[in-house]
């Protein structure tokens, strides 16, 4: 098992703004072989930002990697243009391989 996680830092106020992008993104997961399943995590909140985490879990990190140069990727991300006044900085990737 394999957890990809990219970890956003959400302005303030814009939380519902940030949860509705990606209630309505088409992320093509459905076409990918190894993909299991995906979460859209909220975190804290302090006087700075919001965190949020996206989380996938794949049969491997073998089967993430494929998806990376997939043209599934390609098209979940087309369209994707963080708007400026909801994200905090550019996502930070954390990847996790299971080891028990």
């Amino acid at each position: 098992m394999y957890i990809a996680m990219n970890r956003f830092r959400v302005a303030p106020g814009k939380e519902a703004e940030f949860i509705e992008i990606w209630r309505n993104r088409e992320t093509f997961l459905d076409e990918v072989p190894g993909f299991k399943r995906f979460n859209l995590l909220q975190g804290p909140t302090d006087e700075e930002c919001t965190l949020f985490a996206s989380h996938s879990i794949w049969e491997s990190e073998d089967a993430f990697q494929a998806w990376t140069r997939s043209e599934a990727f390609r098209k979940a991300h087309a369209n994707a243009r963080p708007a400026k006044d909801i994200y905090l900085g550019p996502p930070k990737f954390e990847g996790f391989a299971e080891v028990l």
